[in-house]
């Protein structure tokens, strides 16, 4: 298991670099990102991503299921200046209602949306979150890149580091993972990833079937987090192929998205 999967504060560091340098700049082509502006991030973990936000004096809430990512990220922020600012929520978003949570400027997930079931009830669902004129973020791995199947999270140093195994049928591949000694609690989180892996494809399926306008599509050769990770400059896909369905996801390593209701 790769130093950043293990290492929450590193992994919030990352997320920082990267949207304050990419993420934010993306969005401001479209929208102004002030401190006027109320923000959501859904899947929020220990908030590395709304920590620019926040920065910038924007109201920030965000919301995850998992406990102790809430609790890091109150360490995390417990001095920040603008602290007030900053709401952190421990529930499942589809508790959440607009006259409790409140409707916003923006909305970001990074990372997430590959690992949420049904992703159109998903997409229908958060849409009541947005302003009239709000904008979504969204930012992902298409499921056929070569680590779309987060093994990296593996603890094994070969299949850690193999590429594409993950596109095997689900029983080759639980039998691998097996073979390769990963415990219960990582050999499932990957299995589920496999099963609710998404690819450009679909995803733009379900952003049409839900009436989302696309504002802003960008899909990346190299990922503009392999900046911070790995040292190396961030590149948009080659035209060609990226216009080629299905052939563009195996070689795409991230696809950025601002739509709109």
């Amino acid at each position: 298991m790769q130093e950043r999967h293990k290492n929450r504060k590193l992994y919030f560091d990352e997320q920082v670099y990267t949207t304050e340098k990419y993420v934010i700049p993306f969005v401001n082509d479209f929208m102004a990102v002030t401190k006027d502006i109320a923000v959501l991030e859904i899947g929020c973990g220990e908030g590395g991503n709304m920590k620019p936000f926040l920065d910038l004096g924007c109201k920030v809430i965000g919301i995850d299921l998992n406990e102790g990512q809430i609790k890091n990220a109150k360490v995390y922020f417990a001095e920040h200046p603008n602290r007030d600012n900053l709401q952190l929520i421990l529930r499942d978003i589809y508790e959440m209602q607009p006259n409790e949570l409140g409707q916003f400027d923006l909305i970001i997930m990074r990372d997430v949306i590959e690992h949420i079931h049904n992703q159109e009830k998903f997409m229908a669902y958060v849409k009541q979150f947005l302003k009239p004129k709000g904008k979504f973020f969204l930012g992902f791995p298409p499921w056929h890149m070569p680590y779309g199947g987060h093994q990296q999270i593996a603890k094994h140093k070969l299949f850690s580091k193999l590429p594409y195994y993950h596109l095997l049928p689900m029983p080759i591949y639980n039998m691998i993972l097996k073979a390769a000694g990963e415990g219960d609690k990582v050999r499932n989180e990957l299995l589920e990833i496999k099963e609710t892996g998404i690819s450009i494809e679909r995803f733009r399926r379900i952003l049409k079937t839900e009436s989302y306008t696309v504002d802003k599509e960008t899909m990346y050769l190299i990922n503009p987090n392999y900046e911070i990770k790995f040292g190396l400059q961030p590149k948009e896909q080659i035209g060609l192929l990226k216009a080629i369905p299905f052939v563009r996801n195996f070689a795409t390593s991230c696809c950025y998205y601002l739509v709109s209701r």
